[in-house]
């Protein structure tokens, strides 16, 4: 059994069918290495939509302390890059154009959460950056120096378990919503904190199968296009990453 990358924009299907495509290209023409993915244009346009996203971040957090209400921002941040996410899902080819706009979007989703928790725990923002950032340089590290493999069976523990947190967050949301159930993983007992942990962990192992993914499309020399589509891919798991790290520092300082 084939397990990939939980993160849509980096499943096989969509990377296979890149691939054939460009075997089409190279059957009739001679392709230029210049429209083909690289690594280091991955690396190149996930930095470009790093800084996208946290221009727009920072305008929303200026704006929030000169009394706008963060909520707006981040609500309709969160909606429109969940649109264009999903556009660019089955329209891979539009990545060069939605993956900026993704990252402009989510930045409004991310300025405003930021703000808010910011409120709540002054100096929680720069400890949930600084993690976010330390655990993406060791998982880079690990897989670079393959100390981590990405085998098959660690894509089908990972992709199980990353189901599983899915589910449990759709399933916990639709009850709360219509009945007075409160999900195990609000509030800040240790069973939540402990749910936050295992759900960090989950996020980080995703990584290993982004940095994968990429990695091989850049060897099968996928359609130039999918540097951004691989890019956006990387930043959704980071910004996942990120709320669960602001999450689970939110439950810590409430408990002191």
């Amino acid at each position: 059994m084939n397990f990939n990358s939980k993160n849509p924009f980096l499943n096989t299907k969509t990377f296979s069918t890149a691939v054939s495509k460009n075997d089409q290209v190279h059957q009739t023409t001679i392709l230029d290495y210049n429209d083909e993915m690289t690594l280091s244009g991955t690396i190149n346009k996930s930095l470009i939509l790093f800084l996208l996203l946290t221009a727009s971040a920072v305008v929303i957090w200026w704006l929030t302390l000169n009394g706008m209400n963060p909520m707006v921002p981040a609500i309709g941040g969160a909606v429109v890059g969940l649109i264009l996410v999903v556009i660019s899902a089955f329209k891979p080819q539009y990545s060069p154009y939605l993956a900026p706009g993704y990252a402009l979007f989510e930045g409004l989703f991310i300025g405003g959460i930021s703000a808010i928790f910011e409120a709540m725990y002054p100096g929680i923002v720069i400890q949930a950056v600084g993690a976010t950032f330390v655990t993406f340089m060791i998982c880079l590290g690990l897989y670079k120096y393959k100390i981590v493999k990405v085998t098959e069976q660690f894509k089908s523990v990972v992709v199980a378990a990353t189901l599983a947190i899915a589910t449990y967050y759709l399933i916990s949301w639709v009850f709360s919503m219509f009945t007075s159930f409160v999900p195990v993983h609000y509030g800040n007992s240790w069973m939540s904190i402990g749910i936050s942990v295992f759900v960090i962990v989950i996020a980080a192992l995703n990584l290993f199968l982004d940095f994968d993914r990429i990695e091989k499309g850049a060897e099968q020399k996928m359609p130039k296009y999918m540097e951004w589509y691989g890019a956006m891919g990387l930043m959704i798991t980071l910004v996942w990453l990120y709320i669960e790290f602001l999450r689970l520092l939110s439950k810590l300082n409430s408990k002191n």
